[in-house]
């Protein structure tokens, strides 16, 4: 039954138009998605932004999507969109959404993938209730490996949730979250690669004094990270019983992790995760009170 829903969403996303505002790397990456994964075909997606022709220009080269240099108007193509992603950047958001929001019709699917902003501040900007997908997809998704939060409003339908989280597939993997925990999808999911990256950025400084090369380094600690992620992924075991695999008493393994302990890394990956989410609150506080205005 499943698979069918699957193969029904698939042929739905072939059969819609869907309009890009906003031309960003998380844009794109959506879009690269959708083709790749054969969903629907160039033609069927337009992208717009306010200013950038030559991002526009290097959109179309590289995907075979449609822009305003096809020769059609960006209002057109958001009037004629089934489904309208909002990637446009937080600080641009209210104001964006207000200057289409007439071209905008309860048929179609809104889908946003701007942090921060609310459902009830979208439908607030549009002036009514709409069907709205809010997500928050991560960085990785550029390489097809991301994490993707939903959350939908009200108003959205079974079919349009399956031709959501058909879509966002394309691009990795989702959590269908309500939307009251979509601060703590930044906490731990959004911000996520960054805190893989610094520990990273550590470990090559480590590696650095222990007198490897740089390179050398980076491949075995990329390699390293890698290997674990996949270990935890195919195994299914708990990350702490894999630790407690590799680390002997009183063995090198052991020593590190007791330094590590001893200066807090624990705590303080915990608190930065935490101020993550809570810096994601204070952001979509700002972005509702400029809806207020």
């Amino acid at each position: 039954m499943l698979s069918m829903e699957k193969t029904n969403a698939n042929a739905n996303v072939k059969a819609l138009k869907i309009s890009f505002y906003g031309a960003g790397s998380m844009a794109e990456a959506i879009v690269r998605g959708l083709i790749n994964q054969k969903l629907t075909k160039p033609e069927q997606i337009s992208m717009l932004n306010r200013q950038n022709a030559d991002r526009l220009n290097e959109l179309t080269e590289r995907y075979g999507i449609q822009t305003v240099l096809s020769g059609s108007t960006n209002e057109q193509f958001i009037q004629d969109a089934d489904i309208i992603f909002l990637a446009m950047k937080p600080k641009d958001a209210v104001s964006a959404i207000s200057s289409i929001k007439h071209l905008i019709s309860d048929k179609q699917l809104i889908v946003s993938v701007i942090a921060g902003l609310s459902i009830a501040s979208m439908e607030r900007v549009l002036g009514r209730s709409a069907a709205i997908v809010r997500t928050m997809p991560n960085t990785s998704s550029t390489i097809g490996l991301g994490v993707t939060g939903i959350s939908y409003s009200d108003t959205v339908t079974e079919e349009q949730r399956l031709l959501a989280e058909t879509m966002f597939a394309s691009i990795g993997i989702n959590a269908v979250v309500e939307e009251s925990l979509q601060d703590s999808i930044v906490g731990v999911s959004g911000s996520g690669p960054a805190y893989v990256y610094f520990f990273m950025e550590a470990m090559m400084e480590a590696a650095e004094k222990l007198g490897l090369p740089a390179d050398q380094a980076k491949e075995l600690i990329v390699q390293t990270v890698l290997g674990a992620a996949e270990m935890v992924r195919t195994t299914g075991e708990e990350p702490a019983e894999l630790r407690r695999k590799v680390t002997s008493p009183n063995g090198t393994t052991q020593a590190a992790i007791e330094s590590m302990t001893t200066s807090g890394l624990t705590e303080a990956v915990v608190r930065g995760m935490l101020r993550s989410a809570e810096r994601a609150g204070e952001i979509g506080a700002d972005i509702e009170r400029s809806t207020l205005s």
